[in-house]
């Protein structure tokens, strides 16, 4: 008999592997933050014994959810700015509030926000981009939340950094800071080709083959933004990037919502990994990525929710549910984006796009126990006969009981464990008074 950290039995074990297991009536061993072993029942009580035992009747254990493209100090400004297209919310609305706002201290209470609202609602990771990327990672770091955290890039002055030499200047300090880490993954984020100027872009490229880094721009993300970059280089912003030699296994494209068959076919042969926001994307009526021809070409594709200022939140089951629904309308096909390949959007599909994937994303002995549990042995989710259906088309975020990072529980029968709510809540409320007066 061995001893370990934690044993949790649950109904059913959803897995994510490369064959989509499903167990029934298994249990799960942590020990020292990892997944030791996945048994069923009768025998891993034969085997092993928790120090924590959780007897999860009427539940579902899978893989944490992992978001792949958040703004997470952007949560501050949740419902700031609705109804505009992407550059009137951009230009006349976000960018002036972040010049008169962002700072180190709204970044951190922006990012403790965020990171609350993910935990309670399964995310075990996130794949961010924004300002204060230190602050960001400092604050994930210390509840124990897994997060990708990019080097911010852009053209312009910020007030994180005067010039693009800063940028890089302190996205390298960033690098250093966190590179030991074992739940920070540093990347690079050059926010789009239409703000990051092809100099920096070649910087980019240099740094991610240097040190070995993933890069995540937004990229087509609308047809008026493909258009003006055409006037402006006689070239799409796709092309501009593959003539820069930036279309590698490293490149996360964000958004993707304008795609020739042709850019499809040169994604697929450099493979590119694609993210895919459908929930900011119909809320900025920016356009539909074509998720189906994509993955007809095996090209990975994750799903993230973009920030809360666009999103209106950072639901990952509500991403799921909308992103398969639009695929079966998209396509007119029922059996475009079936349950099975949504969840691995939502898991193992952003682990393998933040190069990641052999750490978390799926359920298996040697990586790091990232699991959430849901209880659907409810109204809302009863009969049940597809857990994994069930959780893309019928369960809503309240249904997570507990999440565990690493083998430490984050959330605890719906309570979070590593933050205050009612301190996080009066925070808040304080910065909402600010950006209102």
């Amino acid at each position: 008999m061995k001893h370990v950290d934690t044993v949790i039995h649950a109904d059913w074990i959803i897995t994510a592997d490369l064959n989509n297991t499903v167990h029934q009536a298994h249990s799960v061993a942590i020990d020292a933050g990892t997944i030791q072993a996945i048994l069923p029942a009768e025998q891993m009580s034969q085997h092993y014994r928790g120090r924590k035992e959780h007897d999860l009747k009427g539940h579902a254990v899978m893989p944490g959810l992992i978001n792949g493209h958040t703004h997470v100090p952007m949560n501050l400004f949740r419902g700031f700015a609705d109804d505009l297209p992407l550059m009137t919310w951009l230009q006349d609305h976000i960018w002036p509030a972040e010049a008169k706002w962002v700072s180190a201290e709204f970044v951190e209470v922006g990012s403790r926000l965020a990171f609350a609202e993910m935990i309670r609602g399964g995310v075990t990771t996130c794949n961010d981009m924004y300002f204060f990327p230190e602050v960001t990672a400092k604050v994930a770091n210390d509840i124990g939340f897994r997060a990708g955290v990019g080097m911010t890039i852009i053209d312009f002055p910020s007030s994180w950094a005067e010039n693009i030499d800063m940028y890089f200047e302190k996205g390298m300090a960033l690098h250093e800071a966190f590179k030991e880490s074992p739940l920070i993954h540093v990347t690079l984020a050059p926010h789009a080709p239409y703000t990051v100027s092809e100099t920096p872009l070649l910087r980019v490229k240099e740094l991610s083959e240097t040190l070995q880094l993933p890069i995540n721009i937004h990229l087509q993300e609308t047809a008026a933004e493909v258009d003006d970059f055409l006037d402006l280089h006689s070239v799409r912003p796709l092309q501009h990037l593959n003539k820069l030699g930036l279309l590698t296994p490293s490149l996360i494209a964000i958004h993707m919502t304008q795609l020739t068959d042709g850019e499809i076919e040169l994604l697929a042969e450099n493979d590119v990994s694609i993210i895919h926001c459908p929930e900011s994307n119909l809320k900025l009526a920016s356009g539909f990525c074509p998720v189906h021809k994509l993955l007809q070409q095996n090209i990975n594709v994750g799903l993230g929710t973009d920030g809360a200022a666009s999103n209106n939140d950072l639901d990952m089951f509500g991403e799921m549910r909308t992103a398969a629904l639009l695929s079966k309308g998209l396509v007119g096909d029922p059996a475009s984006l079936p349950a099975e390949t949504t969840l691995r959007m939502a898991t193992i599909n952003n682990a393998k796009a933040m190069g990641i994937d052999a750490i978390t994303g799926s359920l298996e002995t040697g990586k790091a126990a990232d699991l959430i549990s849901i209880d659907l042995h409810s109204i809302e989710t009863l009969p049940l006969y597809d857990p994994v259906a069930q959780i893309v088309y019928s369960v809503g975020r309240d249904r997570v009981t507990n999440v565990w990072v690493a083998g430490q529980m984050l959330l605890k029968d719906r309570q979070l464990t590593t933050l205050s709510e009612t301190d996080l809540c009066e925070a808040v409320t304080m910065w909402q008074s600010r950006i209102k007066s």
